[in-house]
């Protein structure tokens, strides 16, 4: 009773913050926003977040969630239109839709797929809330009881799941994830001040890479060079087809199908590390099992529209339980609302337990926040699926410009300097090629998010069980092999069993076709020496700052180990094997008509030109030859498009109060804002 009497209180304080005018636009703001990012495939949740978070600085804590929440909640719903469209997967949420939602939209049944779809996304979206809520009410007295080993365990748990889950070839989801880790670690220890691969030289890497810029480096930027390399329009044709109420009664005729599933994307997305990149197959895998005609699969089933998609909206509910309750992400676009969070109001706000026990209105706030979301993004998404259709027509080369000035906005934001934009390069090619080769991206980005964790609690617990051993070792055990470390130690054994014998059938990058050794082989040796040179400068540390050098070795060594393994892997194996994938042997990389270094070559002219004249006066230039050369405008489209760009610059950064990135001009010359 002393539970539903703490909960019922603060649900009703939750509606309380959530049913004000001023919060309910700021949701549909971010449902129209999350609308918007998700149409075009690649720009996920992940990428979305990344570019609100420059807003995010002192907001008020209510409105940043309604806003964030908004964006969250729809992107999966939304990506549906890339998926049945265009046939890309509009996230790695939304690979498994395509393989019956294109070649339904194909036979003219376009607006039948998405109905489908939309109905079993706000389905999915409404159990994951539904759980989330009955899930706080039962957990809180067992995650108040959380000590540091227990969070430390938890943080490795998360770990464990993403490196073996994260794709076909485990040691890379190890590898990857490892990568993260090390460089989550650059800069300044927290525990001694001890400087890891940085220099006081170079005093941008003292505070180590910001979340945003990796967030954007490695999802956003590969995305859009992708799309950029290929030089069309991201669909050919813009016809839904009838079928609307077909779609609807579909989904009734499935529902316990979309129950079965949903559920099932609610215990994966409670999983920390799993996410997007698993939960579509696992619902469509079950919804092939399932059906005993399964003839139709791939050729335009219904229900490989509906597994998915009920999947995929209810796993951000169950995402968000080890988000808020332990502070660990369960997924890539739960990283970035974990650093979110800490930017609103003056960081008051801190997930984890202290939430649940501090903060347990805001905490039902974002559940019933989810919720509302799906409801106003379906409604959005079936108003506007018309509309939708006709702007992926539009050729992406227009887009891409205006994109990228987007993300470097965002970048700099943290540190307002050039060194933001070159972080985010060095960043988007590191992710470009672990999309190529494979690796799983999402594996890295929540080993760098959880590098702190880790760090931190591995510390702190270290301290508090040596005082404990000194005391007694009885004691000693009894804190460091608590009943609840124990349980989730069982866990992380039995989760990574299962997962090396999953490993095969998930696809961390896609459907990606191999090649010739050299290349991947070459990549692999890249990393394999940053992750010697990571080591070798961990080692160089005193010993008497051993708390400072013990993660990065521990880490480094795990990640040295699976590299040499691939390693051999590689020597050994014949060409053409799952362990050489790449893009750029099949598929649209390689066929597409400009290559990856001419197409990067405009990002680092936008880089070297911000070097020398500063960001405004650079973006000026780069949306005007980029427009001109590129996209081959005419000069009344180049100038209006262009005035429209910096007008939109200006604004953003008269509204936040920022300044942008100077050159060497400004250091020279006296110039009038925003020029300096």
């Amino acid at each position: 009773m002393d539970l539903f009497a703490t909960a019922l209180p603060a649900l009703g304080e939750a509606w309380a913050l959530i049913l004000q005018p001023m919060v309910l636009g700021y949701l549909v703001l971010g449902v129209v926003m999350g609308l918007a990012v998700g149409v075009f495939p690649g720009l996920g949740g992940i990428a979305g977040l990344s570019l609100l978070l420059p807003f995010m600085f002192g907001m008020d804590p209510v409105l940043g969630l309604a806003l964030m929440i908004g964006m969250v909640a729809v992107v999966p719903t939304s990506d549906t239109f890339a998926s049945v469209l265009m046939g890309i997967p509009g996230s790695s949420a939304s690979q498994a839709t395509v393989l019956d939602g294109f070649p339904m939209a194909k036979k003219g049944q376009a607006a039948r797929a998405l109905s489908a779809a939309f109905t079993s996304s706000l389905f999915g979206g409404l159990v994951g809330a539904a759980f989330l809520t009955m899930f706080i009410v039962i957990a809180r007295p067992i995650v108040l009881s959380f000590g540091l080993p227990e969070m430390l365990m938890i943080s490795i748990l998360g770990l464990s799941m993403v490196a073996v889950l994260a794709g076909r070839v485990a040691l890379k989801g190890l590898a990857a994830a490892g990568l993260g880790l090390l460089i989550g670690t650059i800069g300044e220890a927290d525990a001694g001040g001890s400087l890891r691969m940085a220099t006081y030289d170079i005093p941008y890497l003292t505070d180590g890479l910001k979340l945003v810029i990796v967030g954007l480096g490695i999802f956003a930027v590969p995305e859009i060079v992708s799309l950029l390399r290929q030089d069309r329009a991201i669909s050919k044709e813009a016809k839904l087809g009838a079928g609307w109420g077909e779609g609807v009664r579909d989904w009734v005729a499935n529902k316990w199908l979309s129950v079965r599933c949903s559920l099932i994307g609610v215990v994966v997305g409670v999983i920390p590390g799993l996410g997007g990149s698993v939960v579509d197959w696992i619902a469509y895998g079950h919804a092939v099992q399932t059906t005993k005609d399964k003839s139709n699969f791939g050729k335009g089933e219904v229900r490989g529209v509906i597994g998915p998609e009920s999947s995929n909206n209810a796993k951000e509910g169950g995402g968000l339980v080890p988000t808020l309750l332990f502070g660990i992400p369960g997924s890539g676009s739960m990283a970035i609302f974990i650093g979110a969070i800490a930017l609103l109001g003056s960081g008051e706000i801190e997930v984890g337990p202290s939430m649940l026990r501090d903060n347990l209105d805001i905490t039902y706030s974002i559940v019933w926040l989810l919720a509302l979301a799906n409801v106003v993004g379906t409604l959005l998404c079936i108003a506007a699926s018309g509309g939708i259709a006709k702007l992926t027509t539009i050729r992406f080369t227009y887009l891409a410009p205006f994109l990228f000035m987007l993300i470097s906005f965002a970048a700099f934001q943290s540190g307002q300097n050039f060194e933001d934009i070159l972080a985010l390069f060095v960043i988007g090619l590191i992710g470009i090629f672990l999309r190529r080769f494979d690796w799983s991206r999402p594996a890295f980005l929540i080993g760098f998010v959880l590098s702190n964790p880790v760090e931190k609690f591995s510390n702190q617990a270290f301290q508090i069980a040596s005082f404990r051993f000194r005391k007694s070792f009885e004691e000693g055990m009894e804190y460091v092999f608590s009943p609840i470390v124990i349980v989730l130690l069982i866990i992380t054994v039995v989760s990574v069993v299962l997962g090396l014998r999953q490993a095969k059938s998930i696809m961390a990058e896609g459907d990606v076709q191999s090649g010739s050794k050299r290349a991947p082989l070459v990549f692999l040796l890249i990393i394999m020496g940053y992750v010697v040179a990571a080591l070798i400068n961990a080692s160089l540390i005193p010993d008497y700052n051993m708390t400072d050098k013990i993660v990065p070795l521990v880490v480094g060594g795990i990640a040295l180990a699976a590299l040499l393994i691939l390693l051999v892997q590689m020597i050994l194996r014949p060409e053409g094997d799952s362990i050489f994938a790449d893009k750029e042997v099949s598929g649209e990389d390689a066929d597409a008509p400009y290559g990856l270094w001419s197409t990067l070559a405009w990002f680092v002219g936008l880089i070297v030109a911000t070097y020398f004249v500063g960001f405004i006066l650079a973006l000026l230039g780069f949306l005007i030859s980029f427009l001109r050369v590129r996209a081959q405008a005419h000069w009344p489209k180049t100038l209006i498009l262009t005035a429209c760009g910096i007008a939109l610059m200006c604004v953003m950064a008269g509204a936040l109060n920022r300044d942008f990135p100077p050159g060497l001009l400004q250091g020279a010359v006296d110039l009038p804002w925003p020029l300096n």
